[in-house]
């Protein structure tokens, strides 16, 4: 008895291998039946980047670094090969439609130095881009963004918190990409504490802010160890932009023609050594604009929408911007725009030492920015010296920036040192002609057009000829009617936006994560 029970019990077993094989088969089969197509393979995980900075349009932006932080990522995302972050602090000036749609995700506290410091996630998904908000009412619910005698203690605050988020969320990105001195702790703390496994990027926009500040703080205000000294003691003081270029997997700047210019000691600031040692993981990659936030056919800012093929409307904006700045309406005379802020680097002293002369010629100047009290005063004054020609509004103003850019003939930017510089991009998106110094991004993107294509009128030096001569050629051709026609319908069709910045990123991630 017990052994037919054996026997039956291998019969109903081999029965069943029988089936199970002969049932693995035909599913086989109907695999192999199937078009290719239609099978489907296992996703593969999207690498996921995380940008670190102190600003990023439209929640919070000051500058160059806030726009490039709010468009990059968006085009990155669009590939759908990342999975892409921003982080930034919760400024009190982050606008309340974005705090509405805001989601809280936890709270904690963590050490500082000495200190314990709350600190709150807020999470916003928006054009396929994830952001995460610092929250810290004590350090960031101010009217601005900077400037404030504790930055250094603040923005060590924020990339702590960063630092901190990563187990508090269960998320850790493959590559951190950061941005300027007010993040640079980042890879400094990953380097001496954190130790976790993301490649890090630290992005130069502008080298003459370093964040420099006394050694005797290394702990109780950055909470570094005492060996972290070796990454960040430099010219003896810390230097936290030095400790972020050793620290880092990877360096970049904002163009090409910067990240040569940052191992010459007179663009440097004195880094250049530094720069000169950590050139083998130095990369240029010029910035784009936001072809959405400018786009005269759409931009709501501006008195009257146009394209290059219909440039009526631009005719409208000049004469709505000689109205703004109390300047005669004469359609035929050229206007020349100056957007900047009011600083030596920027080229003030330049068109100081010009500005004569260039009012001498048959045109008008509009100016808009801040700076230097000096500067500020001599528009104020050469204004009054030159009623009907120049008109200065010391302000800024974002909305008369777009109708400038609009209404003006001409853009004058003769920058000493210009990282990238996106207004002149921009000018060309409405078609208005720059003037620049061939330096940094100025020159990596306007090429003179005097002896050939161009799409602007350059000059090199730093006296008043090379800058008055420019001027004078661009008036020039702005009497030859039809031509000066064309060069305003080919600068408007020029590609700044950022397709081909983010495929060399893409480039740079890729060389980054096999580095």
């Amino acid at each position: 008895m017990a052994d037919r029970k054996r026997k039956n019990k291998k019969d109903t077993s081999s029965k069943a291998k029988a089936s199970s094989k002969k049932a693995g088969e035909e599913a086989k089969e109907a695999v192999d039946a199937q078009p290719l197509e239609t099978v489907k393979k296992p996703k593969k995980e999207k690498t996921k980047i995380l940008f670190v900075s102190p600003e990023a349009q439209p929640f919070a932006v000051s500058g160059g670094l806030g726009e490039v932080v709010g468009s990059l990522p968006v085009s990155l995302a669009k590939k759908r090969k990342y999975d892409v972050s921003v982080v930034i602090p919760l400024y009190r000036g982050v606008p309340g439609e974005y705090r509405e749609k805001m989601t809280f995700v936890k709270y904690f506290y963590f050490l500082l130095g000495w200190r314990s410091q709350y600190c709150g996630i807020f999470k916003l998904r928006q054009n396929s881009v994830t952001y995460y908000f610092i929250d810290n009412e004590y350090y960031f619910d101010r009217d601005g963004l900077y400037g404030y005698f504790d930055d250094g203690e603040r923005f060590a605050y924020f990339c702590r918190a960063v630092m901190e988020m990563f187990p508090q969320l269960g998320y850790y990105p493959d590559i951190v990409h950061t941005n300027d001195w007010q993040t640079a702790l980042v890879p400094i703390y990953n380097m001496s504490i954190y130790h976790l496994g993301f490649k890090s990027i630290f992005t130069i926009h502008n080298v003459a802010y370093q964040g420099k500040y006394g050694l005797e703080i290394l702990g109780d205000v950055f909470g570094l160890p005492a060996e972290a000294g070796a990454f960040v003691e430099y010219g003896g003081c810390i230097n936290l932009m030095k400790g972020a270029i050793e620290c880092s997997s990877m360096v970049t700047t904002v163009s090409p023609s910067y990240a040569g210019e940052l191992q010459d000691p007179y663009f440097g600031e004195g880094l250049d050594s530094i720069i000169r040692k950590n050139s083998f993981k130095m990369r240029g990659i010029l910035n784009g604009i936001s072809t959405e936030v400018y786009d005269p056919s759409k931009d709501k800012e501006i008195t009257a929408k146009y394209t290059a093929d219909d440039l009526s409307g631009k005719v409208k904006d000049k004469a709505e911007l000689q109205n703004i700045f109390g300047l005669p309406q004469n359609p035929d005379i050229p206007v020349i725009a100056i957007i900047s802020r009011l600083v030596h680097h920027k080229g003030m002293q330049i068109i100081q030492n010009v500005m004569d002369q260039i009012l001498q010629e048959n045109v008008q100047v509009v100016i808009l920015g801040v700076g230097d009290p000096g500067y500020e005063n001599y528009f104020r004054w050469i204004q009054g010296i030159y009623p009907g020609k120049l008109c200065a509004n010391i302000s800024f103003n974002g909305g008369l920036s777009h109708r400038m850019y609009a209404g003006a003939d001409m853009f004058l930017m003769p920058s000493l040192s210009e990282p990238c510089g996106l207004a002149q991009m921009i000018a060309c998106r409405y078609g208005t002609v720059p003037i620049v110094r061939e330096t940094g991004g100025l020159r990596d993107s306007i090429h003179d057009c005097t002896m050939g294509e161009g799409n602007g009128f350059t000059f090199q030096g730093t006296d008043a000829g090379g800058l008055i001569d420019a001027v004078r050629r661009a008036i020039g051709l702005y009497w030859r009617k039809e031509d000066w026609e064309n060069l305003k319908k080919y600068i408007m069709g020029l590609d700044f936006g950022w397709t081909k910045s983010a495929a060399e990123y893409d480039r740079l991630y890729a060389d980054v994560l096999e580095g």
